[in-house]
């Protein structure tokens, strides 16, 4: 996977620190209690900048650890740095971001900008976070608990290739394939990009065993076709899952894999 570099500087993420732990350096030797907002999923809900707001697309998210790590998705991309915290400033070093196209890449841009322009100063209301840059521009985000496997409709956001080449591609603008795991039913239902579908579906320990596809028999186009493809062939077999706060992972027995988040 194609990554570049790109040094963000974020700031007062964390504005109740100087009270609640004073001065803090995560990722040292010594390490005080996990400051309140690490460990939070921090979805991004819009930026704003010149004065025009833009919603963030599904899956915009930024999370600090406390171990000395942030990782997120700028809204196709995701992006990983290691992080240094001292009193209200957080310092992201040099991060790793994928590189891939998708709609999403004029925010994407606009958010990666902006937390990238230097001390942003923070306005915390209970669950809602606000970042504003010195020439004012803001990024609104709002805290997101996790989501279940069982009852949350998972929005199908990009399909992998097979290892070794491990790259990813985002679906076409008219694709909006969804699935939805009923554990007291057994079954997983949605919708592969054109046609519905239907299938048997067990948990276990990682994996999910999914019986054989009963699909609707629509003709769409062309790259909703390839798409909807690739997704039967998770089914009539065993694939191994990965739950990530909102983000769900499916790895097919040959390597291929889904990513899927909840919807908000």
């Amino acid at each position: 996977m194609n990554t570049k570099t790109q040094r963000l500087t974020l700031t007062a993420l964390l504005l109740p620190l100087a009270a609640a732990c004073g001065t803090e350096k995560t990722g040292s030797a010594s390490v005080a209690d996990p400051p309140p907002l690490t460990g939070v999923h921090w979805n991004v809900d819009s930026v704003t900048v010149d004065g025009t707001t833009q919603d963030a697309p599904t899956g915009a998210h930024v999370t600090v650890t406390a171990d000395g790590t942030a990782e997120g998705n700028f809204g196709c991309n995701g992006f990983s740095a290691p992080a240094e915290l001292d009193g209200d400033r957080l310092t992201l070093g040099d991060a790793t971001r994928t590189d891939m196209a998708c709609e999403a890449m004029d925010f994407e841009e606009r958010l990666a900008t902006a937390l990238a322009s230097g001390a942003l100063t923070t306005a915390l209301d209970g669950d809602r976070l606000t970042l504003t840059t010195a020439s004012g521009d803001t990024v609104a985000l709002t805290k997101e608990p996790p989501a279940e496997l069982y009852g949350t409709k998972w929005t199908v956001t990009a399909l992998g290739a097979t290892a070794p080449d491990g790259t990813s591609s985002s679906l076409p603008d008219a694709a909006a394939p969804h699935l939805t795991f009923d554990e007291q039913a057994g079954t997983v239902s949605g919708n592969l990009g054109c046609n519905q579908v239907n299938a048997e579906a067990t948990a276990g320990d990682g994996t999910l065993t999914l019986g054989v596809a009963a699909t609707t028999r629509m003709m769409c186009d062309a790259s909703l076709m390839d798409t909807e493809k690739s997704l039967l062939r998770l089914f009539d077999s065993t694939v191994d899952y990965r739950l990530d706060h909102r983000t769900l992972t499916l790895t097919s027995e040959n390597g291929e894999t889904v990513t899927a988040v909840a919807e908000q």
